[in-house]
């Protein structure tokens, strides 16, 4: 048999191989990578504790409200709402549970109420980290990769410094062990001091102890300062909003500003949502807060694009 092609043919070979060509170079331009996201969205509880506080709202609904009501898939525990079930492993299988079965990552507890972790007195600090552990464990369990903890101590700058360092080192070796970071905010204090408590992380020294910056908790230190001091230790970010203006941006915070020190220091994880404001309802804010989030966010790959073409 002859293996030499008609004219007839090669021109219907031909065409046909024209006609896969435009779908074969679709299927290859849905293939391309597409570029992550400069930043992503959590939703951290604090911004529903009036429901949570008024029993409107089930700690253990709260994965499921990220999810549906927001359109959130990260979510940033806070230990005041499930205070005596760091230890139930019922409990926090439920959490789980609730968790996966809506696609949502636990991303992080914030810890208050366990004691100061820069006590003056060695014992007290002592007690203070092992008052944490069992946070660290229940982070564990549910997957979380990071403990939000509170620095508060007495005494001089340098002295409070030291033995907050003491304290966080002492937390930070417990959750290297398990794979868990230790993260500070700013929340009161010396560490509403962006100098001071980027000072506190260098005496750390340790590649699991950082920093968590709020755009709210600087008081009588320059906000775009602070987050620039504590940026270079950052493991998470907190985006708190109080009040919003016709255009929908923060009132108090320029938001393109914090933003843009956040991704061009490198960051590019979760952000959460901490809405504060005493104007609008809990969920409204939330929802506000998100989408200045992500219109601020497309404006910044706008930016970069630009600059990368």
């Amino acid at each position: 048999m002859s293996v030499e092609w008609t004219r007839r043919q090669f021109l219907a070979a031909t065409a046909t191989g024209l006609a896969a060509a435009p779908a074969a170079r679709a299927l290859a331009w849905s293939e391309t990578p597409q570029p992550a996201p400069l930043f992503k969205i959590s939703l951290a509880q604090w911004s529903l504790h009036k429901e949570l506080g008024a029993k409107k709202l089930d700690h253990l609904d709260f994965a499921r409200t990220a999810k549906r009501d927001f359109g959130l898939e990260a979510i940033e525990y806070v230990n005041t709402f499930f205070k005596d079930k760091a230890r139930d492993a019922a409990y926090l299988k439920e959490m789980n549970a609730r968790a996966a079965g809506e696609g949502v990552t636990q991303w992080l507890i914030m810890c208050d109420g366990e004691g100061r972790l820069g006590d003056l007195v060695e014992t007290e600090r002592i007690r203070a980290v092992e008052n944490h552990r069992k946070w660290m464990e229940a982070a564990k369990t549910l997957g979380c990769a990071t403990v939000r903890v509170n620095a508060a101590s007495a005494g001089s700058f340098e002295e409070q410094q030291k033995l907050a360092a003491d304290g966080l080192r002492r937390l930070t070796e417990i959750g290297a062990s398990m794979d868990i970071n230790v993260v500070v905010e700013n929340h009161g204090g010396l560490s509403s001091n962006g100098q001071w408590l980027a000072g506190v992380m260098k005496m750390v020294g340790h590649p699991r102890c950082g920093t968590l910056p709020d755009f709210g908790n600087f008081y009588e230190y320059d906000r775009y300062q602070g987050v620039v001091d504590l940026m270079p230790f950052a493991k998470a970010v907190s985006a708190k909003t109080h009040d919003f203006d016709a255009a929908g941006n923060d009132t108090n915070k320029d938001y393109r500003r914090l933003m843009k020190t956040v991704v061009d220091a490198g960051y590019r994880s979760w952000v959460g949502i901490e809405y504060e404001g005493e104007k609008l309802p809990e969920r409204e804010g939330i929802l506000k807060t998100k989408q200045l989030l992500e219109r601020v966010r497309d404006e910044l790959t706008r930016a970069r694009d630009g600059e990368t073409r």
